[in-house]
């Protein structure tokens, strides 16, 4: 099963990070911007009781509702249950600020669609941004 595919969110920026944007960008931002992006996922290993270990990269833009394009990569590795339940962790480089990423969520399935919905924090130096995402992708035969 592939969970590659689009991805839509929300990210709370800290006050510190909306002063660095500011700064970098010259343009004045709502803390919550949009996001909009594409994650590229990857199982390399699963275990005799269906966990199974990913290597997931999150391409995200946020601000695009704010008139602003806020680029962010994230390289996440992790564990999901069989039941869909994950939790990971890796870099995350932004134009907001660079950081560990922290991520869990769940997939619902129905059918042959799968829909991921996550949660994320990124501790940085000028504040943490907390994000929402959610996604779909079709099961491939």
């Amino acid at each position: 099963m592939s969970l590659s595919g689009p991805r839509i969110g929300m990210t709370y920026l800290s006050p510190g990070v909306v002063t660095q944007i500011k700064e970098d960008f010259e343009k004045d931002l709502n803390p919550m911007i949009s996001q909009f992006g594409w994650q590229f996922e990857k199982r390399f290993m699963t275990s005799d009781t269906g966990a199974t270990a990913v290597t997931e990269w999150v391409l995200l833009f946020g601000g695009v509702d704010q008139g602003v394009v806020i680029p962010s990569l994230t390289w996440l590795v992790g564990m999901r249950t069989v039941g869909g339940v994950e939790i990971a962790g890796g870099p995350n480089a932004s134009a907001a600020g660079m950081g560990i990423a922290i991520a869990a969520g769940v997939t619902a399935r129905v059918g042959d669609l799968n829909v991921p919905f996550n949660v994320a924090v990124v501790p940085s130096a000028n504040g943490p941004r907390f994000s929402f995402l959610l996604g779909f992708n079709a099961k491939r035969r």
